[in-house]
């Protein structure tokens, strides 16, 4: 990898990336026109994979290879697998939210509970008597 890239960083072309994931240049085409792989593109249009990309791609071969799954069923399985990302992505920034929200409820509790006067003191609960009278009818 280049320096200063990750594996979401487009850095491959087609031949290459052809190399890298054990397919032909005219599959991934064909995979790009699906929608099942999107490589990143250039300013004149060249496609340019990522390593985020070839890992697609040979999960791609897999499940198409050894799993027999169509390549309709992989590219939806693709899109549910990215909308479970998204959605524990999701989770994982309300879980955050929910954490400072409990913080920020206890220091107001905590505030409240110090701005309790100081010179109340506690007094023995002890029996009382009530007298009840009822209203008189009318």
């Amino acid at each position: 990898m280049p320096h200063g890239a990750d594996e979401e960083t487009p850095v491959f072309v087609i031949s290459v990336a052809a190399q890298l994931s054990g397919l032909h240049a005219q599959t991934l085409r064909s995979y790009d026109r699906m929608g099942l792989v999107s490589p990143g593109r250039t300013a004149g249009g060249g496609r340019r994979y990522s390593m985020r990309d070839i890992a697609l791609l040979r999960e791609v071969q897999r499940l198409s290879q050894e799993e027999g799954v169509n390549l309709a069923g992989i590219k939806r399985i693709i899109e549910l697998e990215n909308q479970v990302e998204a959605l524990q992505s999701r989770i994982a920034e309300l879980t955050e939210e929910l954490a400072t929200a409990y913080a920020a409820a206890e220091q107001a509790a905590a505030a409240v509970h110090r701005s309790y006067r100081k010179d109340l003191v506690p007094m023995k609960q002890e029996t009382a008597l009530v007298v009840w009278k009822p209203r008189r009818r009318r």
